[in-house]
């Protein structure tokens, strides 16, 4: 009787620990740029509030561990790690256009200039747009890489510089502007300036000793990098929205059930939701600090934002003709032109 009983509590034990086992949480790393702080890395604020949502929506059955700073590799060698790696090393990943573009460079399309005249019309774009839907698919082909949430980690980009106020494109007239890219470095040349390439750790020193006079950054970085030390004006033109991208390790996506994915899909949709309020207001608030400490700030009319977009949005594409076919130029920006009018409504 006694070893009966020592064998039913056994068997129990077993049961009980392969019930256990069974619903053990899974555990997924997540892999992006900047510190832990929520404050003022939005990447961060993201992963925070999408680790808490992935959490609820699953009932633990999945958590998330952060790994801000870079901490699992720079944005080419996170691709490349969810590229190769299957379900011993599942990942998610919020990379920027330089992570992403290896793969598939036709995601430098969402970044044409002066598309948008809104926030609104940027979310339109990568909620509702053919573009967007199209890009999401042909990336995963490509990759089977699986591209979530366009996620705002800023606000627009805008023009500084120390020698005059911006109003249009006539007004870059020999001025030297350090451009982040070869993109950029275009976008300076068509409205009759300079473009030079200078790495961000050295811009300060640039603007400072007059290597160049300005530069395009959101609102954040200026404030970030001091540079209204060494800047007078802002010029708020909507130039380019500042994101990054959610993208999924291909065999763990394919590896959840359909339920699991739809909780994951709304759980970035609900972190980027709250992402959004927060990176306006910061943004808003970024802008008064700039003027607090002595900068103009200048906001262009529709007519001069016309005026920037008649000549930087082809100069762009040219520029862009080179990585992809005119179709995703194209698509992207008669998405944007539909964007901007549902964003009206």
């Amino acid at each position: 009787m006694v070893n009966m009983k020592r064998l039913f509590v056994l068997a129990l034990s077993i049961v009980m620990l392969t019930c256990g086992m069974a619903f053990a949480a899974t555990e997924i790393k997540m892999a992006y740029t900047g510190p832990a702080d929520e404050e003022n890395n939005g990447l961060h604020l993201y992963a925070v509030n999408f680790k808490k949502f992935v959490e609820e929506g699953t009932k633990g059955e999945i958590t998330l561990k952060l790994f801000p700073d870079s901490q699992l590799g720079n944005e080419e060698e996170r691709i490349e790690l969810m590229s190769k790696q299957g379900m011993n090393q599942p990942l998610f990943n919020l990379a920027s256009f330089a992570g992403v573009a290896p793969v598939f460079p036709e995601i430098y399309a969402s970044a044409v200039p002066f598309m948008f005249d809104s926030y609104k019309a940027a979310h339109y774009f990568f909620d509702e747009g053919e573009y967007w839907a199209k890009a999401k698919e042909e990336f995963q082909k490509r990759s089977s890489i699986v591209l979530l949430e366009a996620v705002e980690e800023g606000g627009f980009l805008a023009f500084t510089n120390n020698k005059k106020e911006i109003k249009s494109p006539k007004d870059f007239k020999n001025l030297k502007f350090r451009g982040m890219d070869e993109g950029q470095v275009a976008l300076f040349e068509a409205f009759g300036a300079s473009g030079t390439p200078i790495p961000w750790t050295e811009i300060y020193m640039a603007l400072k000793t007059g290597v160049v006079d300005g530069q395009m950054n959101p609102a954040v970085y200026v404030k970030m990098g001091s540079l209204y030390e060494v800047q007078d004006y802002l010029t708020l033109a909507n130039i380019q929205y500042s994101d990054q991208f959610l993208v999924a390790n291909g065999d763990m996506w394919n590896s959840f059930s359909p339920e699991t994915r739809e909780i994951i899909t709304e759980a970035a949709k609900k972190a980027n939701a709250l992402n959004r309020v927060a990176m306006e207001e910061q943004d808003a608030a970024y802008v008064q600090f700039l003027v607090d400490k002595g900068m103009k700030a200048y906001a262009p009319n529709p007519e001069e934002m016309d005026s920037f977009r008649n000549i930087g949005q082809p100069a762009f594409a040219k520029w862009l003709s080179d990585k992809m076919s005119k179709e995703w130029i194209d698509l992207a920006l008669e998405s944007a032109k539909v964007a901007n009018e549902k964003a009206k409504e």
